[in-house]
């Protein structure tokens, strides 16, 4: 693989900085939510991203990141399908292809979110597009490269756009998947289907134990969420994209009906669970989701920004938007080992203005 231009600085950027972005029926009784895997306190502090430093350029459509226990990540590109590994000391190597993954400019599939394995460094789980379907497949790791590939959900719906395509494990070792509509709304609502839901099954693709309905359905009612993230206190929050009125930053509960398509944003339908954070579907567009010190940071590809929503306990705060029209698209924020934000541009996905070196991944400090 040709080597990507790299600006690491990593070991000499301290713990005190921090870097930015700137402006695309009747419910079940409760069920138990899953224990989360929290990464740091519940104790509220004011932050001030910075952009610290470019980890990695030219990049193809940088969809979702995973950290090794070395400190090296993995990172999936959307529209090669393939996954890369980027060291500490900043070299970028290809791992391989996964088997499959169709994507292509101005699309939104192919190979989106990533999982590893809690306890198992050499098993990667991917969200992949195929020409039939979205799935999600388990990776066998050895040696620095894709040993062997196993589909462990099929059949989830596709269309035109609306993939989802976040994974997330929980502290119990199941799998959170967040699906799209693939453009049909009333998938959403049917509780049966794969389609517009966050779905929770087990490694091996089953529906896990104490899931609301019997089936792999956690919740439902959703259009398209392209992040997943757990909080200090074990919530689970996600973004999700509107239609032509609203964009929406959710606490995902399980067995709750989130409105699409009867709904965009909030309402007065006691049955529904409103957003907690709504924007303008011209000034969001919200991907990736990371949740640290107490605030919710999430990639705007219309807004071409960084939005930080400060969060108390269930309720969530005023955004506001770092690195507007700096640095384009931006997809995927995650939390780095060392606290620090990595957070991709998307450029490349042929919606975005290239700028020299796209697509990159940028350190944001704190």
């Amino acid at each position: 693989m040709e080597r990507r231009s790299l600006l690491t600085g990593l070991a000499a950027i301290g713990a005190a900085t921090l870097v930015g972005c700137g402006s695309d029926g009747e419910k079940p009784s409760p069920t138990r939510t899953p224990t989360a895997r929290p990464t740091t306190t519940a104790t509220p502090t004011s932050v001030a991203p910075k952009i610290a430093s470019t980890i990695a350029s030219g990049l193809n459509v940088p969809w979702d990141i995973v950290f090794l226990e070395s400190g090296d990540a993995l990172v999936s590109q959307r529209d090669e399908g393939s996954i890369v590994r980027i060291s500490t000391s900043g070299e970028v190597s290809k791992v391989g292809d996964v088997a499959g993954a169709t994507g292509g400019a101005g699309g939104e599939g192919g190979l989106l979110g990533l999982a590893l394995a809690p306890d198992d460094e050499s098993t990667l789980f991917a969200f992949v597009t195929t020409d039939t379907d979205n799935r999600v497949v388990r990776l066998t790791l050895k040696g620095g490269s894709i040993a062997s590939q196993k589909p462990i959900l099929t059949g989830i719906a596709i269309g035109a756009r609306h993939h989802g395509g976040r994974l997330l494990f929980d502290g119990d070792g199941n799998l959170f998947v967040s699906t799209g509509d693939a453009g049909d709304g009333a998938l959403a609502q049917d509780r049966d289907s794969l389609n517009g839901k966050v779905l929770r099954i087990t490694r091996d693709g089953k529906a896990a134990a104490d899931n609301p309905f019997d089936n792999r359905t956690w919740s439902y009612g959703h259009r398209n969420i392209e992040g997943l993230a757990y909080d200090a206190d074990g919530r689970l929050w996600a973004t999700e994209f509107g239609d032509k009125a609203k964009d929406e930053l959710n606490l995902i509960e399980p067995g709750s009906n989130y409105g699409w398509p009867e709904v965009e944003g909030t309402s007065e339908n006691d049955d529904l669970v409103n957003p907690k954070v709504t924007w303008g579907t011209d000034e969001c567009s919200p991907a990736g989701v990371t949740i640290t010190r107490s605030t919710a940071f999430l990639g705007a590809l219309q807004g071409e920004c960084m939005f930080a929503v400060p969060l108390d306990g269930t309720e969530a705060g005023k955004p506001k938007a770092y690195f507007s029209g700096d640095h384009g698209r931006i997809r995927t924020i995650v939390t780095a080992p060392d606290g620090a934000l990595w957070v991709t541009t998307s450029n490349t996905d042929g919606r975005g203005d290239l700028r020299d070196r796209d697509d990159r991944i940028l350190r944001v400090t704190l």
